[in-house]
């Protein structure tokens, strides 16, 4: 998955994190995960202010009755942030608001949040709001168990990682970056009020006394390096995540991290490397039909990450083995944290495109079979401060993501990161939204 940042010139570790792991220049205290989840600022000349975008007039036509999910009030920053199968509940990461005269958590905790909807089923906001991840933790990139509707899964070092200075990713000018934690494993984890509300509709009553461990992160396999940004095929079938290993430098030069895309085979505990190129290849998501994935790269090595899609190829019991074919979809600019619409049809990510100060939702078709200079793009989000990291509901009926266009608090420089909804009126694949047959 994406994954969220850390504070600019700081490296990810102990004292950092989308989507998804980049960082604004906002003084927040940086962050740990695993994608990178909120680019910052670049140095240099600050531009001169500019008017505030009137984004309800410039998102009309997409977007409609917003909800801002997460508050100033609770977390610091929040974000990074998916729905279950029915989107009554979200995963996401965040750093709480501390105690008087504390300091804020150096590293994105994971929760959990129930959807709060009125009576007609607008979404209004979220209760049952439960921490899952031991605090001094880094975590990252949480994801609903599709077929066990008690279970998450996410990045997590469980314990507090190991202090690190040096980034596993920078963006373009090293402002923002993020950490490979070698202590980050993939986890599983029953969320207490999440299991009884599904226990409850199941008709099942469970003394929790007798559960033992169950609400405890407990890793699903444990490898050598990090393991995160992750999620489960809808048949719960296979698993796809980035695995990082340390690459030994040439000519006395210290080793790099290289990041690669694994399948994880639920019913055997086989391990498969699916995509293998020199750099940076993470963020994966799979296609609604299951038959290709999504994910961005930096296999030019220049700090600019790049879209992709594959198709897939698959054993006898439908899990892949490898990718068919590898299309590129941009060649510019930061783009990263891409995710499929429900119809499969088209992407959205965000992108520096509109300037690093400003990084917007954006999306673009996702066809295999129209060269990259072909392909047909939109802005959907246009807003004052950055929006990244978004996702839709699989019934295509909402979009969420992580914003800074609420106002900000006295004595900060600029709005919190903060998870917001709407409903999606786009159209229903990329037909629609991008208009005509092409």
């Amino acid at each position: 998955m994406r994954s969220l940042m850390p504070r600019p010139g700081t490296s990810v570790g102990v004292g950092l994190v989308m989507f998804a792991l980049a960082g604004y220049a906002t003084g927040q205290p940086a962050s740990s995960g695993s994608h990178p989840s909120q680019p910052g600022a670049q140095p240099g000349a600050q531009p001169a202010a500019q008017p505030p975008l009137d984004w309800a007039k410039e998102e009309s036509g997409l977007l409609k009755n917003y909800v801002q999910l997460t508050k100033r009030e609770q977390f610091v920053k929040a974000g990074e942030q998916y729905f279950n199968a029915d989107a009554s509940w979200i995963i996401f990461q965040a750093v709480p608001v501390p105690e008087a005269g504390q300091e804020p958590a150096t590293a994105y905790l994971m929760y959990v949040a129930k959807v709060d909807r009125d009576h007609s089923g607008r979404v209004t906001g979220l209760s049952k709001i439960t921490k899952l991840s031991a605090d001094g933790s880094a975590n990252t990139c949480g994801w609903f168990d599709p077929v066990e509707p008690t279970r998450v899964i996410y990045g997590s070092t469980i314990d507090p990682p190991a202090p690190t200075n040096k980034p596993g990713y920078q963006g373009p000018t090293g402002r923002y970056m993020w950490s490979f934690p070698r202590e980050m494993e993939i986890v599983s984890q029953v969320p207490l009020p999440l299991w009884r509300e599904v226990m409850a509709k199941r008709g099942e009553k469970i003394d929790e006394a007798l559960c033992g461990n169950t609400f405890l992160p407990r890793p699903i396999f444990t490898l050598d390096g990090y393991d995160a940004e992750c999620s489960f095929s809808r048949d719960a079938k296979w698993m796809i995540y980035t695995h990082v290993e340390e690459i030994p430098g040439e000519n006395g030069a210290p080793a790099r991290p290289d990041a690669d895309l694994w399948v994880y085979k639920t019913a055997t505990g086989e391990h498969r490397r699916i995509v293998k190129a020199p750099g940076y290849d993470g963020g994966p998501f799979i296609s609604p039909d299951g038959a290709k994935i999504c994910y961005r790269s930096d296999r030019k090595g220049n700090n600019e990450l790049q879209l992709f899609i594959a198709d897939l190829e698959f054993d006898a019991d439908a899990v892949p083995t490898g990718i068919k074919r590898e299309h590129q979809l941009t060649d510019a600019n930061v783009n990263w944290a891409p995710y499929w619409d429900p119809s499969g049809t088209f992407l959205i990510f965000a992108s520096s495109q509109f300037g690093h100060q400003n990084y917007e939702v954006v999306a673009i078709e996702a066809d295999m079979n129209k060269p990259m200079s072909a392909l047909r793009s939109r802005r959907i989000t246009s807003a004052t401060g950055a929006d990244v990291l978004p996702v839709f509901s699989n019934d295509g009926k909402l979009m969420m993501w992580t914003s800074q266009r609420a106002p900000k608090i006295e004595g900060e420089e600029r709005p919190s990161s903060q998870i917001w909804c709407a409903e999606w009126i786009g159209g229903n694949d990329a037909r629609e939204l991008f208009g005509g047959a092409n």
